[in-house]
């Protein structure tokens, strides 16, 4: 199984910077850069650490800058972009080819008759990044030097260095790194070759992505180590960045346990839903099952040490409850992981408040933020994916009274007015809040309020509430509430349809009355299992979506005939989150496009070509994953986080469950 390319983007500057690679440790951690060599963004490093599982985290190494003597010449493998868009060197005009092997990026430097290969994978549980480096081919020795640039700061910010002076120490093999007093010590560390510590500020890296999305792009790095290893043809050479002075330099036995993982992870997958393990599709759904495991990480907590999380997309989310309970099925469920699903529900349980699960759970510590009227509501529905896959009847009848109390909470009412109306809708939101999925906000600006009854929330109220009833049932007791709720909601939700546009409105009751906006969230009034819209309603809903909000990629946001219609998502925050979702595409729902398509015409066939653009987009953004958002105008650009945990999760559920 590989992905990747030769020179044809390989040495074309302008593609080969625009495609990133991303590997992860399982605790939050992750390494990340571009194709090119560049680092454009101020997320990417050799070592960005979780130095608090699975959040904290630092980017503490940045980059090694490689030259490589062989015969009489002098390469440089390294590319670097300065301050007034200077490139210096070009080392990427050597690279011969990429490719992803499993999750592992590995590129080919053709230098004259010799070929070195460069791999770059991290050590599951651990903050350690490998870098290894093959004499695959030459008639000659080779000699590599390498520049260790280092950092230590929040993958949030930059660096401006001159004055600051780190402890850089020569130990046995490497350097020790200490930032200042009381930060984590960090090693660079090799397992052959001469090591020569330095200190040296390098200033003015520049960051184009960063200018691009309307921040600082100006980066220092410390030089603080140089390497120094001669090769024979066939011999190899390991640097190791790690928070962890006693882990393992053996680069070619960690290289092997990383295949080995990547390579179960699949094996479990395709024995778990044998039906995909003979698809045409196979590699690519394989790539994704890889690409899904890189968001679930460990979350310790006092008394519950192995618990799970999911991180949102990388590079600058953490866990997010909404995005974690819409993506926890694709991610845990359908690569053949329940008992992880399990960890994360049980995980998340844990912090019901007032009926609602919390949205965030902050770095530093803080308390968990409870902004979403909907993360409890999918709660719901991932509780049933994985009883359904299970029929662990013991967890459901542990969960029951917390999710009967949900249900009560919302007949009472909870925070920001989140409350079920006499009608059988549920009410939520107050002025200056955002609450659903369409959640931007610039300052005191929330672009898309949506305060009133959103068509989603309700109808997955509806779905809440027949997932209590099969619970009841299950666990013989009584059903007859939820069944008279429901039967409230399902009366309720036939002011959501506009006969006149043939469509459902996107919310009721707001401050301005009801709005006709034309937005995709009633897709989930044909997609979830049980739902409360009329059948002959269903297709239209369908068609209409599909006229005027598909596209290769996912579902615009908002209509294109709309005057607040944004195509094109650029710029500073105010401009990036005013577009966000104004007409921008997200990737995720493509899958419950799918999945509405096949229920009303009953063709998973034509269903499952809706998500076939996404196999090429592995290609493009990050190599092996999946983006959250896109351009809403044509060609749809890849814009937002480069790996995104539902859209990764709902391609890869809706192509399985369409199998």
């Amino acid at each position: 199984m590989a992905m990747g390319f030769g020179r044809e983007i390989c040495g074309n500057l302008a593609i080969a910077e625009t495609r990133e690679w991303l590997v992860t440790n399982g605790i939050g951690g992750y390494a990340s850069g571009t194709v090119s060599g560049i680092l454009t963004r101020r997320y990417h490093g050799l070592l960005v650490a979780a130095l608090e599982p699975p959040l904290g985290r630092t980017v503490l190494v940045s980059q090694l800058d490689e030259t490589a003597r062989y015969g009489d010449r002098r390469y440089s493998l390294y590319t670097n972009r300065w301050s007034g868009d200077t490139i210096d060197p070009h080392g990427y005009r050597h690279i011969e080819s990429f490719d992803l092997e499993g999750t592992v990026p590995v590129w080919r430097f053709a230098l004259g008759d010799a070929i070195i290969e460069k791999r770059i994978w991290m050590a599951q549980g651990s903050n350690t990044t490998y870098i290894r480096y093959s004499f695959q081919r030459g008639s000659r020795q080779l000699r590599l030097i390498m520049k260790g640039f280092v950092n230590y700061r929040d993958y949030h910010g930059d660096t401006s260095g001159g004055y600051w002076k780190m402890q850089v120490k020569e130990i046995d093999g490497g350097i020790l790194v200490k930032a200042f007093n009381g930060a984590t010590p960090f090693y660079l560390l090799a397992d052959r070759g001469k090591v020569l510590t330095a200190h040296q500020w390098y200033f003015n890296f520049d960051m184009a992505a960063e200018r691009y999305r309307g921040l600082r792009d100006r980066e220092d790095r410390l030089h603080a180590a140089t390497f120094d290893v001669t090769l024979q043809p066939g011999e190899s050479f390991t640097v190791v960045a790690t928070t962890q002075l006693d882990t393992d330099r053996d680069g070619k036995i960690a290289l092997e346990n990383r295949y080995n993982y990547d390579r179960s992870l699949c094996d479990r997958a395709f024995s778990s839903y044998p039906q995909i393990a003979d698809s045409p599709d196979k590699e690519n759904i394989a790539q994704l099952i890889l690409a899904a495991d890189q968001f679930v990480v460990d979350r310790p907590f006092v008394d519950r040490p192995r618990g799970k999380t999911v991180i949102a997309g990388y590079h600058w989310f953490g866990d997010w409850g909404r995005d974690t309970t819409i993506a926890l099925p694709g991610l845990t469920i359908f690569t053949g992981r329940p008992e992880i699903a399990r960890s994360i529900l049980d995980t998340f349980s844990q912090y019901l408040d007032k009926g609602m699960l919390p949205n965030l759970f902050p770095d530093g510590g803080a308390d968990p933020e409870y902004n979403t009227v909907d993360a409890i509501l999918w709660f719901f529905e991932a509780i049933r994916l994985y009883y359904e896959a299970t029929n662990d009847r013991d967890f459901i009848d542990e969960l029951f009274p917390k999710l009967a109390e949900v249900i009560d909470w919302h007949r009472r009412g909870t925070r920001y007015n989140i409350h079920l109306d006499s009608d059988g809708l549920i009410y939520a939101g107050q002025p200056g809040t955002q609450l659903t999925w369409m959640d931007a906000k610039v300052d005191d600006w929330v672009v898309t309020p949506r305060q009133g009854k959103p068509i989603e929330v309700s109808a997955l109220w509806y779905n809440a509430l027949k997932i209590m009833v099969t619970f009841a049932d299950r666990l013989g007791k009584s059903a007859s509430e939820y069944e008279e709720l429901a039967r409230q909601t399902a009366a309720g939700f036939d002011r959501f349809w506009n006969a006149e546009l043939g469509y459902c409105y996107d919310v009721l009751d707001t401050p301005n009355g009801n709005d006709a906006s034309l937005r995709p969230n009633q897709i989930f009034a044909v997609s979830l299992p049980d739902i409360p819209l009329k059948r002959d309603r269903q297709k239209q809903v369908v068609d209409v979506v599909a006229r005027s909000l598909l596209t290769s990629y996912g579902l615009r946001s908002l209509t294109p005939e709309h005057p607040d219609y944004q195509g094109i998502y650029e710029g500073d925050r105010r401009s990036r989150d005013g577009a966000y979702h104004q007409g921008t595409v997200w990737g995720w729902l493509l899958g419950p496009f799918a999945r509405a398509y096949a229920k009303v015409y009953r063709d998973r066939a034509t269903a499952k070509q809706f998500l076939e653009p996404m196999f090429a987009h592995l290609n493009s953004g990050a190599i092996g994953s999946l983006n959250e958002i896109f351009d809403g105008d044509p060609p749809h650009t890849p814009r937002g986080c480069i790996a995104q945990a539902w859209t990764v999760a709902e391609v890869l559920r809706s192509y399985i469950s369409l199998s």
